[in-house]
């Protein structure tokens, strides 16, 4: 039998964060999140995506061993601003009992009926900045500190239950070796000079903290036709700002200002912190903190994270200035791998920018949707 428990204490949620290192405890694609991190993610005295969101986060029961677990969220800015009656769930890990996912996936429905929605979707998290997607491909490929990793029948448990694909991202791969100067060099310098635009680099943590508050506010412009997309909020600004700048090296950061000073384009790459995350095995201390600064300041893989561009400056060739920014700190630092996170099947724009570097899709996700009513 199989019985469903709603984690509330933070022993509870701690049990609920743990079972993926149980689930996967031999799997060398998985990366284990810090768990200090998960919880203060599902903190609702610390999180700001609670201000505009609620949870419940489920666990599964058979003989008292945990079996699977789901978070259920409602986004409201989404509901209420964006009208889509959405239920999200996240989270989602589970054995390969299909009974267990329809029971996890019923307490969802149940909590998005209570509010009168119409339909589910997920794997998704709180906000756009959250994991995103189940794995339908590339399942012997490493994960990354910002995807999630699943097992091959996730997707087939979905499928049975009568879910269909909502959205679907690619990720991708390219060796740095295979990046050329002659790609952006001359186009970067005549777009400098045509409209008035420099590069704005960092060399340290504190030079960036000033700016980071107008490239959440271009990220917003930049992503809000995206059908998937939620704005971050002024709140949400400074939790983020204050929790993750300081793990990004401070040069793998870089704006692009036009003659005002006026923030037009900027980027953000992150060194890897697969192996580092692997080896701290969700625990800051006494070791991991080490690991994790090793890899920031050592790796030869760096992951592309997020990229915008004002609209006012697209399809004008502006990414080639952070190209060639890129390419004198990569090959400075010896990078060896430049890996992308995932990407919207319908964001051409974005998939425009790489095709010259011949990059590999090496995985695919998507988000499932159904309906509750």
């Amino acid at each position: 039998m199989i019985t469903i428990k709603e984690a509330k204490t933070k022993g509870e949620i701690k049990e609920f964060i743990k079972f993926s290192f149980e689930l996967y405890k031999d799997n060398p694609y998985w990366i284990p999140p810090l768990i200090s991190d998960e919880m203060e993610n599902f903190d609702k005295e610390k999180n700001p995506a609670f201000n505009d969101a609620e949870a419940k986060f489920y666990l599964a029961y058979r003989d008292n061993k945990i079996v699977g677990k789901t978070a259920a969220i409602i986004n409201w800015q989404e509901v209420n601003e964006q009208h889509k009656k959405k239920v999200r769930f996240g989270w989602f890990d589970v054995i390969d009992d299909i009974e267990v996912t329809k029971a996890l996936l019923n307490k969802v429905y149940e909590y998005g009926r209570e509010h009168n929605l119409e339909y589910a979707e997920g794997p998704i998290g709180f906000s756009n900045l959250d994991k995103v997607g189940v794995l339908t491909e590339g399942f012997d490929q490493m994960g990354t500190a910002i995807t999630w990793y699943n097992h091959a029948y996730y997707k087939d448990h979905f499928e049975q239950l009568g879910y269909v694909k909502e959205k679907e991202y690619q990720e991708s791969v390219f060796p740095f070796s295979n990046v050329k100067p002659v790609m952006f060099e001359k186009a970067a310098e005549l777009v400098k000079r045509r409209y008035g635009l420099k590069a704005l680099t960092f060399t340290s943590t504190k030079d960036v903290m000033p700016h980071v508050d107008k490239m959440f506010d271009l990220f917003n412009a930049t992503y809000a036709k995206l059908s998937s997309f939620v704005a971050v909020s002024d709140v949400q600004k400074e939790y983020f700002k204050q929790k993750y700048i300081g793990m990004i090296n401070p040069e793998y950061i870089n704006f692009v200002i036009d003659k005002d000073e006026k923030l037009v384009a900027f980027s953000i790459v992150m060194p890897s912190f697969a192996e580092a995350l692997k080896k701290a095995n969700g625990k800051l201390f006494p070791f991991g903190f080490l690991h994790l600064l090793k890899a920031k300041k050592h790796s030869k893989d760096v992951v592309f994270y997020l990229i915008g561009v004002n609209e006012e400056y697209q399809n004008k060739g502006v990414t080639a200035i952070i190209f060639e920014e890129y390419y004198n700190t990569f090959t400075k630092n010896k990078i060896e791998t430049c890996i992308r996170t995932p990407e919207l099947e319908e964001n051409h724009a974005i998939h425009n920018l790489w095709k010259h570097f011949g990059p590999i899709i090496n995985k695919r996700r998507c988000t499932y949707r159904k309906d509750i009513n």
